[in-house]
Parts: structure tokens; sequence; C-alpha cells
């Protein structure tokens, strides 16, 4: 009986903070902070497409690009704080549920709970920088997991899974885009800012799924050749697409679709639905 009364009292507590104003403030927080890492990757890429990059098209580059400016340590604090609140969002829809007619299934949950854990990720990375531990880029950490990974038994297939894995998930955002499933999750849209809204939401989602459904390809490429190297990061995907038959104009594309869903993540943070938690 007090075991279930504790777990009731925590339940409400958990229930009252996500209401709280300033939790929800703080969630919106990190869907800025999103958009500011993924404006700062594709301006990035942008110029690795026009042959003048030199940093790497990925969060280690972009937190780079961050401290060498004017006020750049405040700066990363700021982007920390988004994290954190990121991260909080995905375990909180892990308990609660999203924003979807079928938001509370188990599939869902386990979704949230993924991003949850990518974004502590990122936080956790993000103070190592600030606190001068630098920030390795994602294409010496695919590389150094598969390494590891492959030298286990077993390890080759579970590599080929987590890149199968990117592949489906990429597939996953694409269609998720092109069927405009996003537009649930965004409440008080005016009618003639929506079809702005939409275009980035449609360009910026497929953008994305382009990458981790590259990244995947890369990684899943590695497993059956055996080669860690062969996987790439963010970065190294990126610089994949330059080298197709299309050459650098289809990195350039890509590059530009990510810093539209850097702008379609402003707009997440500005109408995203949040009544729903808790």
């Amino acid at each position: 009986m007090a075991t279930n009364t504790v777990a009731g009292r925590a339940d409400q507590m958990g229930r009252k903070t996500v209401r709280s104003t300033w939790f929800r403030w703080l969630l919106r927080a990190g869907l800025v902070t999103r958009g500011v890492m993924y404006l700062l990757v594709g301006w990035l890429a942008v110029q690795i497409g026009l042959g003048h990059g030199g940093e790497e098209a990925d969060r280690a580059g972009a937190l780079r690009a961050v401290a060498e400016r004017p006020g750049g340590t405040l700066a990363l604090w700021l982007l920390i704080v988004g994290f954190a609140g990121l991260a909080l969002w995905g375990y909180t829809e892990a308990l609660y549920g999203q924003a979807s007619p079928d938001g509370r299934k188990a599939r869902k949950r386990l979704s949230s709970l993924g991003r949850g854990l990518i974004y502590t990720a990122g936080f956790a990375a993000t103070i190592a920088f600030v606190v001068g531990h630098g920030s390795r880029s994602s294409d010496a950490q695919s590389q150094t997991f598969t390494a590891r990974a492959m030298g286990e038994p077993g390890g080759r297939w579970l590599v080929l899974g987590v890149g199968i894995a990117f592949v489906a998930v990429g597939v996953g955002v694409i269609v998720h885009a092109v069927r405009r499933k996003f537009q649930a999750e965004l409440e008080h849209i005016g009618p003639r800012v929506r079809p702005v809204v939409d275009v980035l939401g449609v360009v910026g989602h497929v953008a994305r799924g382009l990458v981790m459904g590259g990244a995947g390809v890369l990684l899943s490429y590695a497993a059956v050749s055996f080669d860690p190297h062969k996987a790439q990061g963010v970065d190294g995907t990126l610089r994949e697409f330059a080298r197709t038959p299309v050459g650098p104009w289809l990195l350039v594309a890509v590059a530009v679709g990510l810093l539209l869903f850097g702008l379609f993540s402003f707009c997440e943070a500005r109408w995203r639905k949040l009544e729903h938690l808790g």
C-alpha cells in the first residue's frame, strides 16, 4: 500500500512538472537549439559543397563554429540548456506518449526514449566541449563504435543491424515528410504561414531522412566489407553525396534541406503541441 502511495505521488508530481510553464518553455528552447545546430551543420555543408569548407559538417564542427564567435562560451551554455530540454522531451513522451492519435503505443514511446538518449549524448558532448575535453567528429565516433563492435563475437551482425535500422528510420522520416504527418503535431498556425511551414517541413525532413539513410547504408557496407573505416557519421555521409555522379550539387541540395529543417525547428518551437504532456 505504501509503495503504491509513493508511486502515485511521484506520478502526480511528474505530471505537475511537465504541465508547468517553465518546463514547456524548456522544451521549446530545446527545439530552438536543434534549429541552431541544423542551421550550422547545413551552412558548413554548403561551404564544403562549394569548395570552401574547413570544418566538419556535424555537431563537433558546429560547436567549434559557435565557440569561435564573440560570446561563444555563453552561447554554448545556452545550447547545453537546449539539449537538456530536448532530452527531457524525449523522456517525457516516453512516459506520457506523443502528440498523435497513436502516441501512447509502445513503438512511439520507445522512439521517444531513443530520441531522449540521443539528445542526452548531445548534452554530454557539449558539456565536454565547454570544459575543454574537445568533441570528436561524428565520423571518428562512428568508426570507433564499428571497430569495437566488430571485435566482439557477432559484432559484425550487430553493426549490420544498426545500419539497416538507420536506413529504415531514414525512409520512415521521408515517408513522414511526404505524407505531411508533422502537420498533426502543430497547432494554431495561421493560414498565410501554414504553406511556408509545410514547405520547410517537407523539404527539411526529406533532407534529414536522406542523411540518416545514407549513414545507415555506409554502416551496413562497413559490416559487409568488414572495414570499420567505411562507416561514416554526418560529415562523412554528407561528403559522400558530393562523390555521386551529380557531384557537389547534390551535397549542396541536401545541405540547403538541412538549413530548411533548422528553420522548421524554429516553427516547431513556436507551434508544437505540448498540452498533451502529463
